[in-house]
């Protein structure tokens, strides 16, 4: 008669203790994700804390910084576009930081356009001189105090003097980089060689020569070439165009060079 009493009893004490063995993961799992919340929190907080560090520099005093979601929202002001470009730098370089949204205004001096511009081209006409300068083709343009850069430059290092020269000059809001890095070439490398001696040892051409910021500009792309520059007279354009034309190797020219007190082309002068 007491058999199935017992085996009731039994029965009742192993389901309970399943049902407790059943219920602990659950509690556990809940466990965690409550304690696991501050420390999310907590690490939200030190992306932002580290963003700060970041920019305690002089130059940042006035930029406001708030991250959500691992993205930093860069807010203020800076006086030079340099300092806008190198605080969105830092931020991205902060274990935790996904994205930067850099709405930081440049408060420098605001400089007319036109002035601007002609400023920032004879900056550029002498930058890296000694170094290729004539196998650089880099244009300006400014609206509004955002300066576009276009054209060719030799080498990424040339580029990049461009972009940080233009980035320290007062005035300048935003910089838009739209140069393009010629081909990394020996062939291009003896090609542009072979038409600057082409051109400078010609006679009625070698004035050009004289000033380094002023020089017929020799742009070349897998053989293809392209010419920019002031120069005189239409014959010296012309014949310019001839003795590039001449080179071996060279598959064809595209000559922008412009003539004093004549209208521009389409393309600006570089």
């Amino acid at each position: 008669m007491f058999r199935p009493m017992r085996t009731l009893r039994t029965a009742l004490l192993t389901a309970t203790l399943a049902g407790t063995l059943l219920s602990l993961p659950q509690i556990s799992l809940a466990a965690g994700r409550s304690m696991g919340a501050p420390a999310q929190a907590e690490s939200g907080d030190s992306v932002a804390s580290e963003v700060m560090s970041k920019l305690n520099k002089k130059q940042f005093k006035d930029v406001k910084v708030n991250v959500e979601n691992g993205i930093a929202t860069l807010t203020g002001t800076v006086d030079l576009y340099e300092y806008k470009a190198e605080a969105d730098k830092r931020v991205h370089k902060v274990k935790g930081v996904r994205a930067v949204r850099n709405d930081i205004d440049v408060a420098g001096p605001s400089v007319p356009d036109q002035q601007l511009r002609d400023k920032l081209l004879e900056k550029l006409q002498y930058d890296r001189v000694g170094y290729g300068n004539a196998f650089n083709s880099i244009g300006v343009n400014v609206q509004n105090g955002v300066v576009t850069l276009s054209g060719h430059a030799r080498t990424d290092v040339d580029k990049d003097s461009a972009l940080s020269l233009v980035s320290t000059y007062p005035g300048v809001k935003e910089v838009v980089d739209d140069i393009e890095v010629d081909p990394v070439s020996i062939m291009d490398d003896q090609t542009r060689l072979a038409v600057a001696r082409a051109i400078y040892g010609y006679p009625s051409l070698n004035k050009y020569a004289i000033d380094p910021a002023k020089p017929i500009r020799i742009s070349v792309q897998n053989g293809h070439v392209e010419l920019f520059g002031m120069v005189d007279t239409q014959a010296d354009k012309d014949t310019a165009n001839i003795r590039a034309n001449g080179v071996p190797g060279v598959f064809s020219v595209e000559n922008h060079l412009q003539v004093a007190n004549q209208p521009a082309e389409t393309r600006k002068e570089r």
